[in-house]
C-alpha cells in the first residue's frame, strides 16, 4: 500500500484535528509551478494531493499546493485567512463554509464518491447468511440498511447470528464503525442515511422527527465508544486488521486501495441499499483557490488521475465505469439499485449530529 503508506501525518495543529500532509514546493519535478494553493481538504483526499503524478499535474498548470487535513465539519471552527480554497467532503459543510466567509456563485464539485461499508469476509459471509446483506460477486454485495437498523435498535450482537461462531473475531455488539458526527462528514451522512430509512423514507426536517430518530442515532454511534475524526484513520486500521470488521469509508478508498492491492482476498465492499453520495466540494476563498477548483473538474489529466483515485468525476459515468472494469468483483461500475438518501438542512444535520453523540434532548 505505497500510498496508503507513504502519507505522513507530520504536523498536528488545533488540538489534533488538523494536519499537515502535502507540501511538494521544493520538489524538483514539479517542473513549471508558479502559484502556490494554500488549501484544507478533507482527510479522504490526502493520497490525491500526495500522489506525485498529481503534484506533476498541477505544476504543468503553474500550481504548487500545500494541503492541511481536518473534518469536514470541524472547518467551520478554522481561521482560514491565508488559505485559498477549503475542500469539504460534501455540500453541506462547503454550502456552510462559503456563507461563512461571503463566498458568492455555485460552488465547484469535481468529483463524489458514494459512502461504502468495507467488512472482513466472514463478517459479510455472516451477514448475508442472516439476510442482513446480500452478495453478488467474490468481493462485493448489498447492505439492507432497513434490516441492519433494526438489529443496531434490539442491541442484537454477532453471537446471535447464525454462522458467526465459525469466527473467532466475531463477538459482542453488531455495528459498523463510522467517523464523529460532529467533526466529520462521513459520519454525519452516516446519520442522514440512517434517519432517511428509519423515517420511512423521508427526510428529517423538523424537531419532532429529530427527537424521532435521535434514540437510533445514539445507538449507532454510542456502541462505538471514541471515534476518529476523518475515515483516513479508520480505514487504515481496518486495513492494517485491528479494529472493527465492519466501517464506513468512501468507495474511493476502497478504490486506491485496490490501486495498490489488486487482491485483497479478506475484503468485501458493501454498498447500502440506501447511501449518500458524497460531492466533493470546493469553497474557493481566492482567485488562486477558484482557478485551482476549476482545473480539477475540467483539466483530462487531473480528472484521470481522480479516477486512479477512486473518485466519480462529475458529469461523465463512464470515465469511472471504465476504470472500474477490471475491479467489479469489488466495485460497481455504475451505482444502479443504490438510493440516494437526500441530506437534512445543515441544521437539522448538525443537531442529528449533537444528538447522536448525547447531547441536548430530554
Amino acid at each position: 500500500m505505497r500510498r496508503i503508506a507513504g502519507i505522513v501525518l507530520a504536523v498536528l495543529l488545533i488540538g489534533g484535528v488538523v494536519a499537515a500532509v502535502v507540501a511538494g514546493r521544493d520538489n524538483e519535478e514539479t517542473g513549471t509551478a508558479t502559484k502556490t494553493v494554500r488549501m484544507v481538504i478533507g482527510s479522504e483526499k490526502a493520497e490525491f494531493f500526495a500522489d506525485p503524478d498529481v503534484v506533476k499535474a498541477l505544476a504543468a498548470k503553474g500550481y504548487t499546493v500545500e494541503a492541511e487535513t481536518s473534518g469536514s465539519w470541524a472547518m467551520e471552527g478554522l481561521d482560514l485567512k491565508g488559505y485559498d480554497l477549503a475542500f469539504p467532503s460534501s455540500r453541506a459543510p462547503a454550502t456552510e463554509l462559503a456563507a461563512r466567509h461571503e463566498v458568492r456563485g455555485a460552488l465547484p464539485r469535481p468529483f463524489y464518491s458514494p459512502l461504502v461499508v468495507v467488512a472482513r469476509r466472514g463478517a459479510a459471509t455472516v451477514l448475508a447468511g442472516n439476510g442482513l446483506a446480500t452478495l453478488d460477486a467474490k468481493n462485493r454485495g448489498t447492505l439492507k440498511m432497513a434490516a441492519y437498523l433494526d438489529a443496531a435498535e434490539r442491541d442484537r450482537t454477532w453471537q446471535q447470528l447464525k454462522g458467526a461462531g465459525r469466527y473467532g473475531e466475531l463477538s459482542g455488539t453488531l455495528f459498523i464503525s463510522s467517523t464523529d458526527p460532529e467533526s466529520s462528514n462521513s459520519g454525519a451522512l452516516y446519520l442522514a442515511a440512517a434517519s432517511y430509512v428509519a423515517g420511512g423514507g423521508k427526510v428529517v426536517a423538523s424537531d419532532a422527527e429529530v427527537e424521532r430518530t435521535a434514540p437510533l442515532l445514539r445507538k449507532l454511534v454510542s456502541v462505538q465508544g471514541a471515534q476518529q475524526t476523518g475515515t483516513d484513520a479508520v480505514f487504515r486500521d481496518f486495513v492494517s486488521g485491528a479494529g472493527n470488521p465492519l466501517v464506513l469509508v468512501y468507495e474511493s478508498q476502497v478504490a486506491a486501495l485496490l490501486d495498490e492491492q489488486p487482491d485483497a482476498e479478506d475484503l468485501v465492499v458493501l454498498y447500502p441499499d440506501t447511501t449518500v453520495n458524497s460531492d466533493h466540494t470546493v469553497v474557493p476563498l481566492t482567485e488562486n483557490g477558484k482557478g485551482l477548483a476549476e482545473l480539477l473538474g475540467s483539466d483530462p489529466e487531473l480528472r484521470r488521475l481522480a479516477v486512479r483515485h477512486g473518485f466519480r468525476p462529475q458529469g461523465d459515468a463512464a470515465e469511472f465505469a471504465a476504470a472500474a472494469s477490471d475491479r467489479t468483483t469489488y466495485l460497481k461500475q455504475r451505482l444502479t439499485g443504490v438510493r440516494q438518501a437526500p441530506v437534512p438542512t445543515a441544521a437539522v444535520l448538525h443537531e442529528l449530529a449533537r444528538r447522536a453523540v448525547g447531547q441536548g434532548g430530554q
